[in-house]
């Protein structure tokens, strides 16, 4: 399998843009916590091997990268609340988690290759879609590994102050434990109510 490389941002560099950020969102399948974007205006100079989408890396390589992303990039993270996801849906939440990553950007860009099949609606800067984008486009991939690694660590704290869920090791995410613990323990204020199993639970109560 191909890693993903800087051709999509050459281009756009090459076609007159400045800076190019890549954009990417985590956590639109949890049943709690936010969904979280970050946008990485990414120095591919002195980059450590093996940026790819952060699904394919070991935690270890995750962190690896990320740390660089952090010192090296012009990064920023965007978060959508559960509250917010619950009003508008994840998938509105998720591009407005994007557009608020992008707006925390130092520098403007003059393109933003969104990870998806479309735009946010109200995009401040020119947008390109990219499917597939976290395996084609270093940018995209690196912005992959700093949502992901933010999301995690807001994951980490939660459980600390929600134990029984085990949000350190799912992430919110619907696995088997997380749903016995739903039924046992009941559901907190960091669950997504519209989404269906934590819904059925709260139509029981």
């Amino acid at each position: 399998m191909s890693l993903p490389d800087y051709s999509l941002e050459q281009a756009a560099l090459g076609a007159g843009a400045r800076l190019v950020a890549g954009v990417d969102e985590v956590g639109r399948g949890p049943l709690a916590g936010p969904v979280v974007a970050a946008a990485v205006i990414l120095d591919p100079d002195g980059m450590p091997e093996g940026m790819n989408d952060s699904k394919a890396l070991t935690k270890k390589r995750r962190e690896t990268l990320g740390a660089w992303v952090m010192a090296n990039c012009d990064w920023a993270v965007g978060l959508a609340s559960v509250a917010e996801i619950d009003e508008m849906n994840i998938l509105r939440a998720s591009h407005l988690a994007m557009r608020r990553a992008i707006g925390g950007l130092r520098q403007r860009p003059c393109l933003a290759l969104i990870d998806g099949n479309m735009l946010p609606d109200g995009l401040e800067v020119p947008g390109q879609a990219v499917v597939g984008g976290d395996a084609r486009a270093l940018s995209i991939a690196a912005a992959s590994v700093v949502a992901k690694l933010w999301r995690d660590r807001i994951m980490v704290d939660l459980a600390q102050q929600h134990p029984g869920y085990g949000w350190e090791r799912n992430a919110g995410y619907p696995t088997p434990a997380h749903r016995r613990a739903l039924l046992d323990l009941g559901v907190t204020p960091h669950h997504r109510r519209s989404f269906a199993p934590v819904h059925k639970i709260l139509c029981k109560e």
